[in-house]
């Protein structure tokens, strides 16, 4: 063996070795020479003759973002780009109608954000827009497109109204059991949309629309009807709930406790969704419910289970707008709560944590739009318009993800 070694040790025939003393001063000064740099390199490759091999020091690498800082950055920028994008379309359109931008963008801050008196209007119109956002997340988490929150929001207000002059017990019992049949109504209803689609194939999006005209057009019916309070003149509506059975409001902020009930719905649905099987179960549902079929889980139960929850947080939605701000059932309930919160749900990507900030937003341009009108004289469609636009542009952004280079996984 120690042949064989020195063997291969020994210069091949026909070429002269390096004398030991100048192999030596050589390993001493590679020896002597820093741990980086080009110096160590450079020494290593001039006593190729003795040594026989050169040593590649790598270069110290860049930065290189992780996949998921850029999936998170990707989530991130294309709805705030989108936002900036409507901002600069929509006043190209107030310019052309002569009015000057600035003055649009400077009256939406101060009638949504500049004081404590434009916060507790912003956070008021927020409530029920974040509950209704979820009642387009959470069936969109199981891979459903269902766009009638609205009909969900006007049936809980109705059953809500209802539950103190049937029930007559104490305020808080009387508070808990509207919220108890306002979710339970405002679920069914949606459950309904989840059942057509599973069972009958019946597209969802199609289906829960017009399932909202069907439940607003029952509202009217019933409330200018069997159940209007014979002292509504000018505006039928149901018989107040009476004082005691009010919603106060959250201690320092001046707004309702249904505020309270949407982050706490946000956050619960949250955790169930990222934390539990079932969560997962959902979210593997509606990447691809093929997959979910083939893997034995039950898909039926899931669709049913998030329309029924998702309809359940648009149902309080409409028990808080009665037991906190209107009293009664009435009209005022159809106030494009739900159709807000189909905007808010593909902002925030249908994500339960990112609707809360979303609804914020939208809530804010919402409160300002009665300041527009004022100052500016616009008129009080302007807002909608807004949004409309702003949704169109949210929905190209979706075509949009994936395609930067900046954001795509290493190797794609």
């Amino acid at each position: 063996m120690s042949e064989s070694v020195i063997d291969l040790a020994a210069p091949p025939a026909g070429k002269s070795s390096v004398p030991e003393a100048e192999e030596a001063d050589r390993a001493r000064a590679v020896a002597s020479e820093p741990l980086t740099g080009e110096p160590l390199v450079g020494s290593l490759i001039a006593g190729t003759g003795a040594i026989g091999a050169a040593v590649a020091v790598p270069a110290a690498p860049g930065f290189v973002m992780p996949d998921a800082l850029k999936r998170s950055a990707e989530a991130l920028f294309w709805p705030v780009a989108s936002l900036l994008v409507t901002l600069l379309l929509f006043g190209l359109m107030i310019a052309v109608l002569g009015k000057n931008p600035l003055d649009l963008y400077r009256l939406i801050y101060v009638g949504a954000f500049a004081d404590a008196f434009a916060w507790q209007n912003t956070l008021q119109r927020a409530a029920p827009i974040i509950l209704t956002a979820l009642c387009v997340a959470l069936p969109a988490q199981a891979g459903l497109v269902v766009i009638g929150g609205e009909g969900a929001v006007v049936l809980g207000g109705l059953v809500a109204a209802m539950v103190p002059g049937v029930l007559g017990a104490s305020p808080i019992v009387n508070l808990v059991a509207m919220a108890l049949c306002a979710m339970v109504a405002g679920g069914v209803w949606i459950g309904l949309v989840g059942y057509l689609r599973h069972s009958r194939g019946v597209n969802e999006t199609i289906s829960s629309l017009l399932m909202a005209y069907i439940a607003m057009a029952v509202f009217n019916h019933l409330v200018e009807g069997m159940l209007r309070d014979p002292a509504s003149l000018n505006k039928p509506s149901t018989k107040p709930i009476g004082d005691a059975n009010m919603l106060g409001t959250i201690p320092g902020l001046d707004v309702h406790w249904g505020l309270s009930y949407g982050v706490i719905y946000c956050l619960v649905l949250f955790l169930v969704l990222r934390f539990t099987t079932s969560g997962y179960a959902i979210r593997i549902a509606g990447g691809n419910v093929r997959a979910a079929r083939l893997a034995g889980l039950p898909v039926g139960r899931l669709i049913l289970g998030c329309c029924f929850f998702g309809g359940a947080a648009a149902g309080l939605a409409g028990m808080a707008e009665v037991a906190a701000v209107h009293g009664s059932a009435n009209a005022s309930l159809a106030a494009g709560y739900g159709y807000a919160g189909i905007l808010v749900s593909f902002i925030a990507r249908h994500n339960p944590i990112a609707v809360v900030p979303v609804a914020i937003l939208i809530g804010g341009i919402g409160a300002a739009g009665g300041l527009l009108q004022r100052r500016m004289g616009l008129p009080d469609a302007t807002m909608l318009v807004l949004q409309g636009m702003l949704f169109m542009i949210i929905l190209t952004a979706e075509t949009m993800y994936g395609r930067l280079k900046i954001f795509r996984p290493a190797g794609a």
